[in-house]
Formats: structure tokens, sequence, C-alpha cells
């Protein structure tokens, strides 16, 4: 009977873990030596004023995935629209920022066609792929094509979060390339990621480390927190949790006016018109949620704010 004891004692410690569940990736995680911390109120002074950051929006792969994920279709707005799930079609962007003196930088990476070529290789095994048909991608224009036709090399990229569509476009991203996430987007313990924690390792192997954006409260009570990118008022982080512990949303001053990267905060148009927040694909629905009338609420103070949505025109 005592010979049984230690390997249930291990077992038991396995299945407990297990349940736990761990980060997203073990990869190694410092704080960003970029950017300061601002209030909301801060930043919102300059967005009235135009800009100096060029902004790109890509289209890097079509694709298609059940409605179920992109929005919660038990709200009220999604039944009152009678809205079923259904596989519904959505782009995987990247978006290309030029800063007159920072450089170039990119908001999420597009796809890489070396893993669309060989998902088995970037850690994508068979089981994640039956969840995630990676084979309905259709590259528009591969991450390789992108970093090709910038004017100068790559000098960072920001992450509005960690899932793996959005990471995608890694093994095109040279090794030497700072890393930008929101904080504890790497190592926020949920079940959900023991299905992806290997493809994320993978998927980041050898690169930079993640910079977690140091993101404080907010004086104003307006968002969860806001960091001045290259303390200049041109490029803002604003920490929106929920459809991960990290989310980060990017707010840019252009020459003709703001632009808004929801990410994965709302993946679609009509999400977005209704304020209804993302439904399986989210951690958090209901601080999701939260973050997205946050961000409406910042585009209703600033009107001429153009809002781009995760994965919809």
């Amino acid at each position: 009977m005592a010979m049984l004891q230690k390997p249930l004692i291990v077992l038991a410690i396995a299945i407990t873990s297990l349940l736990q569940g761990c980060g997203m990736t073990s990869h190694p995680v410092a704080r960003s030596t970029l950017g300061k911390p601002v209030s909301s109120a801060e930043m919102e002074r300059w967005l009235d004023l135009p800009g100096p950051v060029q902004l790109q929006t890509i289209n890097s792969a079509d694709w298609s995935v059940p409605l179920a994920g992109l929005l919660n279709l038990k709200s009220a707005a999604a039944v009152q629209a009678g809205l079923k799930d259904r596989e519904e079609p959505i782009q995987v962007y990247a978006h290309v920022l030029q800063h007159p003196q920072r450089g170039n930088f990119m908001v999420d990476t597009g796809v890489s066609q070396q893993l669309l070529d060989d998902p088995g290789k970037a850690g994508l095994g068979w089981l994640l792929r039956q969840g995630m048909p990676i084979d309905r991608m259709k590259i528009q224009q591969g991450t390789a094509d992108i970093l090709r036709a910038l004017p100068g090399k790559l000098s960072g990229v920001f992450f509005t979060h960690l899932h793996i569509d959005h990471i995608t476009g890694m093994p095109d991203i040279p090794r030497d390339v700072p890393l930008y996430v929101g904080r504890a987007e790497a190592t926020d313990k949920n079940l959900i990621n023991v299905f992806v924690h290997g493809a994320t390792n993978q998927l980041l192997q050898g690169k930079q480390s993640l910079q977690e954006w140091d993101f404080q409260p907010d004086s104003a009570k307006q968002l969860d927190g806001v960091v001045d990118v290259f303390g200049d008022g041109s490029v803002f982080a604003i920490s929106v949790p929920g459809h991960t512990p990290g989310s980060t949303a990017y707010l840019v001053r252009t020459p003709q006016g703001p632009v808004l990267l929801t990410g994965d905060t709302c993946h679609t148009r009509w999400g977005w018109e209704h304020a209804v927040e993302p439904g399986d694909f989210t951690v958090d629905n209901a601080r999701n949620l939260t973050s997205l009338i946050r961000l409406k609420q910042l585009v209703a103070r600033h009107p001429a704010i153009e809002v781009r949505v995760g994965h919809q025109r």
C-alpha cells in the first residue's frame, strides 16, 4: 500500500497542475524599456491633432472560422438579430507603422508561408490543427513579402495578444527584432493554454524576449492603462484585458487622423456596431465586454477616430 502512495501523489499533483493550466508560453519575459505610462486624459489631448505616423493595414490572409468564436451569440443583441453559428469569412491582418524618427514597426505579424507549408515544424500538431484549421487560410501577402516591402529594417513588433493567428508570421521575423506584449499575456495561467503552449513556444523560439508594456492604473479612470509608446504622443498602447489577460489595443496618430486598432477586443464590424464581445475564443467575456465598451466610449468622445477591428474590414 505504501508503495502505491508515491505514484498516486505524483499523479494527483500532475492532474492538479493540468487543471490549473499554464501560461501561454514559457518564452522569456522582461519589462519593456520602450514607452512611458500616461493617463487617458494625457492621450486624449493629442487626438484632435494630425500625427506623424504612416499606417498601412495589410490583409495577409483570408480565413474562415465559426461565428460563435467571433461573437457572443448568447448576447441580447445577437439573439434579437437571430444570429446563428456558421462559418464566417475573416482576414488575418498585419499593421505596418512608419515613424519618421523611430523606424518601421508591425502590430501583429500576418501569416508566414513557411507556417502553412510545414505547420508541424512550427509546432502546430495534428490536434491543434483540428481546432484551428489553418489549411483554410489563403495567403494574400505573406509576412516575408511584407518585410521585403519595408523602406528599411523592422524595428519592433507590437502584439495585440499572443493567440496563434496573431503570431503566425513569426517564422519570418528576424531574431534581433524586439517584441512587445501586454502585462501577464504570456504568463497568466489558463487551462486552454495547455493546448497552445507548445506551438506558441515553437513560434517564439530563438526570438527576443517578450517585453511587457508598463501599464499603470489610469488616473482619469477611463481605461485600464495607457502607454505612450515613443514618448511623443504618436502611438499609444491601451490595456484592454478580457479576450486574453494582456490584450492590447493601439491608437496611432496619422496625418489623416487617429486610427484605433482594437485587436481581438472586437473581431467583427457587427460586434463593434452592436457592442457585442467575442464568444468562444475569449477567456473572460465580461471583462472583454467592459474593455470593448471603454473603447467605444473613447471613440464617442473623439468621433474622428477611425476604427479597425481585429478580423474584418
